[in-house]
């Protein structure tokens, strides 16, 4: 290799990794731009979450999240009655849980991944069943 085929393949070079760092600085800005929007929306909700905070009733926690206890809990229930089918709503009237739909369709959930798992059957379209 003469020294002009290396000069023009040092240029090359230099051109390409030129066009690299504008090609990274583009990126670079477009980055800055959407971190500092995301950060701004982070303040915003973060202000509002205060807020509603400082609205909402003193002494009004959030409803504690349920644990495996429940799950035990509705065993027993059908441990207690292996031949009687329930619906949900129906169990946690019997358990004194929340009658909401949210919590409600929570048991629903947890009652068909136990007749996933065959601890429980569906005699009927939301009944449910110890197996026999």
């Amino acid at each position: 290799m003469n020294v002009t085929e290396l000069q023009d393949l040092l240029r090359e070079q230099s051109g390409q990794t030129a066009a690299r760092a504008d090609g990274l600085r583009g990126q670079l800005e477009e980055l800055t731009a959407a971190l500092a929007e995301a950060e701004g929306r982070l303040a915003e909700l973060t202000t509002t979450r205060k807020i509603v905070e400082s609205l909402a009733p003193t002494g009004s926690a959030p409803p504690a999240e349920p644990t495996a206890d429940t799950y035990q809990r509705i065993l027993a229930v059908f441990n207690k009655h292996p031949t009687q089918p329930f619906r949900a709503r129906e169990l946690h009237e019997l358990l004194g849980l929340p009658t909401d739909e949210a919590t409600v369709n929570i048991t629903r959930s947890r009652l068909g991944r136990l007749a996933r798992q065959g601890v429980l059957t569906q005699p009927g379209r939301g009944l449910y069943q110890k197996q026999m």
